[in-house]
């Protein structure tokens, strides 16, 4: 541990993770809200991963990355399917219907169900405790969606729910791969691959309405920094400060959502909505410090 006192890799990952969190706002910038819309949401969508598969493309021949063994193709194919496409599809459908302060409680689930996605995937036992945490961490989404949704959860929520588990089975998918090779290279075969569907279908839904100028800077940032510079940064914290100590500040997330969302969209911070927010930080901090074992063969 260095001389603050804070863990290795913390600086890098913490830059990762402000890039993933001003997703939300970005993507609201993006794709505008029911009453004044910008961009399409399936627009932003696949022109996002165009963008960042061009970009991909460019670094994997700098470096003289080695192609994907065909082993690899499957947890590429679901990767891609989970964090080139359902995530960002589902975040741009949802924040069409909810502001970002909304989406960054719901989706601050993220960590936990993804590390119940990789216990289920890896056949690994955790405690009881965890399935509780779990449990408790979407009840308090649910909960949360009630409250704020006037009794009942609407549909914007089941979209931000779906971005979370895409994101969920994407991230193990893309874990398995990065164990075999770069971890840098994954997401940059993953949008590689993806490039014979989002380039044409980026041309295909090209808008033909105008958008602002914010718009199109939201657009450019969710390519840019969400889908490509962010999972640089974060790779190269968990390079440096491994996956336990780096990982626990995701929780920081939703908390830079907020602050984005207020900053960038003058979205209001209510005090339900932060206390929801660190309750599920603390479910999540719990969860994921729970022992978690292999299961008997």
């Amino acid at each position: 541990m260095p001389a603050t006192g804070l863990p290795r890799g913390f600086a890098p990952g913490l830059l990762g993770v402000t890039i993933f969190a001003l997703t939300l706002p970005m993507t609201r910038l993006a794709v505008g809200d029911a009453g004044a819309p910008q961009l399409p949401p399936a627009f932003v969508t696949v022109g996002r991963a165009a963008l960042a598969g061009l970009l991909s493309l460019g670094y994997l021949l700098a470096v003289g990355a080695r192609p994907p063994t065909r082993a690899q193709l499957l947890p590429l194919t679901l990767c891609a399917l989970g964090t080139v496409a359902g995530f960002p599809l589902g975040l741009a459908l949802a924040l069409r219907e909810v502001d970002a302060v909304h989406a960054a409680v719901v989706t601050g689930v993220l960590p936990l169900a993804t590390a119940a996605t990789g216990a289920v995937a890896l056949r690994q036992r955790p405690p009881a405790a965890f399935w509780a945490c779990a449990l408790l961490g979407a009840a308090l989404v649910v909960g949360f969606a009630v409250v704020l949704g006037g009794g009942a959860p609407v549909a914007a929520d089941g979209w931000l729910l779906f971005a979370v588990l895409s994101a969920a089975v994407g991230y193990v998918a893309g874990a398995r791969v990065a164990a075999q090779r770069p971890a840098a290279e994954v997401i940059c075969w993953v949008l590689v691959g993806s490039l014979p569907l989002s380039a044409p279908l980026t041309l295909a839904l090209w808008p033909a309405q105008p958008a602002s100028v914010a718009a199109w800077l939201g657009f450019g940032y969710v390519g840019l920094f969400s889908m490509w510079l962010g999972f640089f940064a974060w790779y190269r914290a968990l390079a440096v400060g491994g996956v336990v100590g780096v990982s626990q500040v995701q929780l920081l997330q939703p908390f830079i959502a907020l602050l984005g969302a207020w900053w960038l969209l003058g979205e209001a911070l209510q005090p339900a909505t932060l206390g929801f927010a660190l309750a599920v930080a603390g479910v999540v901090w719990v969860g994921r410090h729970l022992p978690v074992r292999a299961a008997s063969r």
